[in-house]
């Protein structure tokens, strides 16, 4: 009985497997259709022909077919069973509909070649076994429809007579398909093998020097030993374990580079042409000399870069870099036979040149040098480098082409569109004016020993409309940074006293608290790739290499920046995904914690009382973590997380995060037992709220940011630290539209609950005008209003005093002054 049920899934099996790959055939048999099947049907019939009328069985057809070419218009949850209905619309179109019609037309030579006809356009479409079954069921089905509908059925013998060539047919047909597709799977073989082996001989390489890299690290290390003790390590050999690590991992990329670029050429995957950007020609191929992962100082030596006369393209420096990379390593492999060798790289006159005084290559060789898969005659070369230099480079605009003289030489020359002067200005100008949105008011500290490169930076920065200091060394600047906070720092790294590293060590280990996240760039004379790997470790955000232009200086700044603030998580994104709900009885309050989490990339569900809050969570969507306000009438966040943990809901479980602006011993018991997980203070900080949130969820948390400034004075009416952060979400602008008007009708409800002698009231008003007050950066009302509410709360007595309300409407009255004076500001510089 198993293997009854289970013969026809393996079947089907096979059928799967030939389609699965992708529908193409079927699609392509079903326009054949679509089109073939009316078109026959008119020959016989509109000119005058005769036989029976099979106008119904066609439309039938036509309309199976049109459902498999509208496939992607199927509902997911039927696309799974589109192969399935193939099956039953190819039976149904070719043997079926071609034996039945045969049958009613009485056989004869149309017959019999309409059949063969279906016949091997189904062995086009099947594997064998799923032909001999589909020519059965379809002829066996088609025999039973005439004989049970036909009112006279008779069998056509020569029709019949000829079903033994049929099934010669059928088997010929099979067989030949059978070895077409060994033989093809065979050159697939054959060809993967050829190309794996290619890959392997481009790794070698690579490997080779991430082995001797390793090696001379082992020897570098102290010698091992299990009793724990302290190795000492000298600077020199630090140095030259790092040099080490930067040679490997320079290898590592290349063999990476090779991968990619192998892949990119077998896929034709095209270059992404929001990336290309105006590009000097002498700075990348400059990169490209660099950073090109020779073997040997011997190797390094037989390059020379010669920039006559820069020129600005339009490309992408990876592409381009590594297509500078695959005409060095064509030039390089004949070093070993030709120790004289040499390679120069011109950049000149919208052109650069490649040249080597190699053996040349000949001229039958040189005809298809671009075609893939051809090679010069290297052994173990992909064929597939110069494919790809010449697509990315038409990719570009641009044109390759190589001249070679066999004994002589060999010259690849890249031309391209020269960038025209008015279009660089203004592509110079955007980057200047999207940097001074970045650095405008910044403060930035540039800390290099050299007085004339301190005042060259000096000038490039200043246009960037930022605010410079300088420091001569590392200890001048700790003792700026301890006494002041700054945007960004730049710094040499071979300075007197304390050098750039050892000010980056004593940056990131807290000796200037207010600064220990700030935004940290190394300024260095040493090669890029080693430079990459000393400033990473010590905790730099990115390097410039000296000498630098403005341009180059700038970009790497605000790339610098860039990294830090995606590191401190303070960007969009980190939340992308999460969903949350948020009670308070304050829209005012949901708007700022609402603000800080869509800001992080989140989805926010906002309500305003318990009873809500467990009408969402009764509902089919999932949240990560639930938000609740203590304060709230009818149903407090307390009793909201009672009633969430006794529901028999999906959600009973969900993490919640309790908000309120008094927190008490006795009050975080309450909320401990009735199942908080953490509570946070108002007013709500956004740092602090993304720490709980990532503890609640059991994810990592995001860097904690240092203060982009001190704290506000005691008696500063405005917190200006949490004014910026409405800046950044974009909630200026309705802190001062809709949060004073509210903070000064919570001073009147005040007022009408004095006038009452509703104590209630008061305590209701102070909790709410606490929270506002905080939530809107008003410092000054905010200490004072809490002052005075958590005696009246814990007491619930009047405060002794009855000036503690003049005091606050006066206080409310100059926040708004001052808020709103403090936002036309912060226009004016936006």
């Amino acid at each position: 009985m198993t293997s009854i049920r289970t013969w026809p899934a393996r079947l089907f099996a096979y059928y799967r497997a030939y389609h699965q790959p992708s529908p193409l055939l079927l699609r392509y048999i079903c326009l054949f259709g679509l089109v073939g099947y009316p078109l026959l049907y008119l020959l016989r019939f509109v000119k005058g022909g005769t036989g029976y009328d099979d106008f119904w069985l066609r439309l039938a057809v036509v309309a199976s077919l049109l459902v498999l070419l509208l496939r992607d218009l199927w509902p997911k949850a039927l696309k799974a069973y589109y192969l399935h209905f193939s099956y039953f619309a190819v039976t149904f179109a070719l043997p079926f509909l071609f034996v039945f019609t045969s049958l009613k037309n009485g056989g004869g030579p149309a017959a019999v070649g309409n059949t063969f006809m279906a016949v091997f356009l189904l062995i086009l479409l099947a594997d064998w076994r799923n032909v001999i079954v589909m020519l059965a069921a379809g002829i066996g089905l088609a025999a039973l429809a005439y004989a049970v509908l036909d009112p006279a059925p008779r069998l056509p013998m020569d029709y019949v007579a000829r079903l033994p060539v049929l099934l010669v047919g059928v088997v010929g047909g099979s067989l030949f398909k059978f070895a077409l597709e060994e033989a093809t799977a065979e050159r697939v073989r054959q060809a993967y093998a050829s190309l794996a082996g290619s890959i392997a001989h481009e790794m070698r390489n690579p490997m080779a020097q991430v082995r001797h890299s390793l090696e001379n690290i082992r020897q570098a290390l102290p010698l091992p030993s299990l009793n724990a003790q302290t190795h000492l390590v000298d600077g020199r050999a630090v140095d030259q374990l790092y040099r080490h690590v930067a040679h490997g991992e320079m290898a590592v990329k290349r063999g990476l580079q090779v991968i990619a670029m192998t892949l990119d050429e077998v896929n034709a995957k095209p270059l992404d042409a929001s990336r290309l950007g105006c590009l000097s020609a002498g700075d990348a191929c400059s990169k490209a000399v660099e950073e090109y992962g020779y073997a040997n100082e011997h190797e390094r030596a037989s390059v020379q870069l010669h920039v006559r006369e820069d020129f600005f393209f339009r490309g992408d420096e990876t592409a381009f870099v590594f297509v500078l990379f695959n005409l060095l390593k064509n030039a390089l492999y004949y070093l070993p036979a030709s120790p004289g060798l040499r390679i120069e790289v011109t950049v000149a006159g919208g052109e650069i040149r490649v040249r080597d005084t190699g053996p040349g290559i000949k001229p039958d060789v040189l005809a298809r040098l671009f075609q893939p898969f051809r090679t010069s005659g290297k052994a173990g070369g992909t064929g597939l480098g110069l494919s790809y230099c010449r697509r990315v480079v038409a990719a570009f605009g641009g044109t390759i082409r190589c001249d070679s003289v066999e004994g002589s030489h060999t010259e690849f020359t890249l031309a391209f569109p020269v960038v025209a002067g008015e279009e660089l200005r203004a592509k110079q100008a955007e980057a200047t004016a999207q940097a001074r949105r970045v650095f405008a008011d910044r403060r930035v500290l540039v800390v290099e020993d050299d007085a004339a490169i301190r005042a060259a930076t000096r000038l490039k920065l200043l246009e960037l409309c930022c605010v410079v200091r300088e420091a001569a060394d590392g200890v001048e600047a700790m003792q700026a940074l301890q006494s002041g906070t700054y945007d960004l720092v730049l710094a040499d790294l071979n300075m007197p006293r304390m050098d750039g590293y050892e000010l980056a060590d004593a940056l990131r280990s807290g000796r200037a608290p207010a600064n220990r996240g700030t935004c940290l760039v190394a300024y260095t004379s040493e090669p890029p790739h080693l430079a990459r790997v000393k400033t990473q470790s010590a905790g730099f955000d990115g390097f410039v290499s000296k000498p630098s232009d403005q341009a180059t200086l700038v970009r790497v700044l605000c790339d610098a920046m860039a990294a830090r603030e995606a590191s401190r998580g303070r960007g969009k994104g980190w939340l992308s995904g999460r969903r949350f709900l948020l009670a308070d009885d304050n829209a005012y309050n949901r708007a700022a914690v609402g603000g800080y989490l869509r800001h992080a990339g989140a989805q926010v569900v906002e309500v305003g009382s318990g009873d809500a809050a467990l009408r969402e969570l009764a509902g089919v969507d999932l949240f990560d973590v639930v938000l609740l306000d203590i304060h709230m009438p009818v149903l407090g966040g307390i009793e909201t997380a009672r009633a969430i943990r006794g529901a028999d809901i999906a959600q009973s479980s969900v993490p919640l995060l309790a908000i309120t602006a008094h927190a008490d011993p006795a009050l975080v018991a309450a909320g401990r037992e009735a199942g908080f997980g953490d509570f946070i203070l108002k007013p709500v900080e956004a740092p602090l709220l993304h720490e709980k949130l990532a503890m609640l969820m059991g994810v990592e948390p995001p860097q904690r940011a240092a203060p982009a400034a001190p704290p506000a004075p005691a008696g500063a009416l405005l917190d200006e630290n949490r004014l910026m952060g409405y800046v950044r979400i974009g909630m200026l602008d309705e802190l001062v539209e809709e949060f004073l008007p509210e903070i000064d009708r919570l001073v009147d409800r005040l007022q009408d609950a004095v006038d009452s002698g509703d104590l209630q009231e008061a305590i209701d008003g102070l909790h709410s005008l606490v929270g506002m007050s905080g939530e809107a950066g008003a410092q000054a009302l905010y200490r004072h209003a809490r002052q005075t509410y958590i005696p009246m709360l814990e007491q619930h007595v009047w405060p002794a005093s009855a000036e503690w309300l003049p005091r606050i409407r006066e206080l409310a009255g100059q926040t708004g002054t001052a808020l709103r004076e403090w936002a036309a500001e912060a226009r004016s510089r936006a």
